[in-house]
């Protein structure tokens, strides 16, 4: 009897290659939750900008890795983990302390962090809002019209500025390049957060940026949310 190797096998065996070195895996084990940058990656890893870049090209060869051009700092790039077909390859995340609330932000707090916000409250137990570094003065239509596509409920509150929302023992977790770049030098270190690089989908202002966000943001809100806990 003939095997035949197909397209799917071989896709396989090019992952569990590409998985097969510690440094790679470290990388994914980085990725796993949220973006990272390769500069921000090298610090945290501790390797060579050569040897970084050279894991990196496996790892994207492999369809392991995407990177997507930062909205704020065009000179910036994340590096996402797609984990199409890698769940039970995926490492256990480490073990992460209870949290009170989870606090999505996003620059204008129209779209991203509240339709974030809201698919975490049907997720998760712990509690989540939303705010904006700089918010504007109402949600985006094409934010509630996806909601409403969706079936997702949409509180109709008012963009909130993140200073007066942000607590201290909060889990901070921003869904917009401008606004992780502008808090990653304001905000303390030890604070809680993961980055996640998701497209502003009122840039292009139709209903298959929204959709295409709100599919982002889904996939990772039910990544994350068995992870945290409250307290």
């Amino acid at each position: 009897m003939s095997v035949d190797i197909g397209s799917e096998v071989e896709r396989r065996a090019r992952v569990h290659a590409a998985l097969a070195d510690p440094a790679r895996l470290r990388i994914v084990d980085a990725l796993s939750l949220g973006d990272v940058s390769p500069s921000d990656l090298q610090n945290e890893l501790r390797i060579g900008s050569n040897l970084l870049a050279h894991h990196l090209r496996t790892l994207e060869r492999a369809g392991l890795v995407t990177r997507r051009r930062s909205e704020a700092d065009r000179r910036r790039t994340y590096l996402h983990l797609d984990q199409t077909g890698l769940a039970e390859l995926l490492p256990s995340p480490e073990p992460r302390p209870a949290v009170p609330r989870v606090v999505f932000v996003c620059t204008a707090n129209t779209a991203r962090s509240q339709l974030a916000a809201a698919l975490w409250s049907q997720a998760s137990a712990v509690p989540a809002t939303s705010a904006g570094t700089h918010p504007a003065e109402g949600i985006a239509p094409g934010a509630v019209a996806v909601a409403r596509r969706r079936g997702l409920q949409l509180e109709r509150v008012r963009p909130r500025a993140l200073e007066g929302v942000l607590e201290a023992d909060d889990f901070m977790i921003t869904v917009c390049d401008n606004a992780h770049e502008e808090l990653r030098t304001e905000q303390p270190t030890d604070l809680p957060r993961l980055h996640w690089s998701v497209a502003d989908p009122v840039r292009g202002n139709t209903d298959a940026d929204f959709d295409a966000a709100y599919d982002d943001l889904a996939a990772r809100v039910a990544h994350l949310s068995p992870h945290l806990t409250a307290p």
